[in-house]
């Protein structure tokens, strides 16, 4: 199997898999982001993995940024990790990236 497909079936997975946990939260508690947001930051171990997820997104979006030349529609990788998450983002832009070659 080739890298680029490699990056694509991930992002496939990195839109799915969260996806279905915040879906499933959705209709068991509605559009409760109050809930969503306590629940996030409810203990030490889910405000490690909060933080973790929003730095790196960070850093993604710096790595995108410099690295954009010849990507063509870099801003969707960008549009796809503040909508879905770096989950979707970062096999994104790297499937991008392999189209270019």
């Amino acid at each position: 199997m080739k890298i680029k497909n490699i990056y694509f079936l991930l992002f496939i997975i990195g839109v799915v898999v969260p996806y279905y946990e915040f879906i499933s939260f959705i209709f068991e508690n509605g559009f409760d982001f109050k809930l969503l947001f306590d629940q996030l930051i409810a203990t030490r171990i889910s405000r490690f993995f909060a933080y973790d997820i929003i730095i790196s997104a960070v850093v993604l979006l710096v790595f995108i940024l410099n690295e954009k030349t010849g990507v063509k529609n870099y801003w969707v990788p960008i549009l796809a990790t503040f909508t879905i998450g770096i989950s979707a983002g970062l096999p994104l832009f790297l499937y991008q990236r392999e189209l270019k070659k």
